[in-house]
């Protein structure tokens, strides 16, 4: 059996790698985003993994492996926005940057062990687009509460969903690399 951990690391390093490299092209930019325009961001990313999954082909020419990335990613900032609050103007070294994606990235990583535990790496035998459809749905989850002010009756909360998101996202660019 493959060792979920290692390929965990190996992914989010990759999207790491994606987060550092964008940090540096464009800075911190993307600070002045209220968590609602990220989660419309995450959701063109899904919906667009979804238009293709469904076509079979892009006629852009990216693929589906680099909108989970994005998933990953964008999911992140949105947590640092939602703890840390959007700026006006971009307001974030690289460094600290890359310590608060770390500490978010870590906490996801942590859930989805105990997660695994629980549901013994159920992940391994649901398709891609399985994947994709628990993160659309998350993400209008997200949408719902946001448009609630952030109050929800039952549910986990924004926060959880993205963790989720974040998770379902790094299981799709395994499965995606296998």
């Amino acid at each position: 059996m493959a060792d979920t951990n290692a390929q965990y690391d190996k992914a989010l390093a990759e999207c790491r790698e994606i987060f550092v490299g964008k940090m540096k092209d464009y800075g911190a930019s993307w600070r002045i985003f209220r968590p609602s325009s990220i989660t419309d961001q995450l959701f063109i990313k899904a919906n667009r993994i979804r238009s293709l999954e469904e076509k079979g082909v892009s006629k852009v020419g990216e693929g589906i492996y680099p909108e989970y990335i994005g998933l990953v990613n964008y999911s992140i900032m949105e947590l640092i926005q939602l703890e840390h609050g959007h700026a006006d103007e971009p307001d974030l070294n690289l460094d600290r940057a890359t310590k608060w994606y770390d500490e978010y990235a870590a906490e996801a990583k942590a859930l989805m062990e105990r997660k695994n535990h629980d549901y013994g790496e159920a992940w391994r035998d649901m398709r891609v687009k399985s994947l994709t459809d628990l993160i659309l749905v998350k993400i209008l989850r997200i949408k719902e509460m946001e448009d609630n002010q952030g109050q929800s009756e039952l549910s986990e909360g924004i926060e959880a969903n993205l963790y989720d998101m974040i998770n379902y996202s790094i299981f799709a660019l395994i499965k995606l690399s296998e």
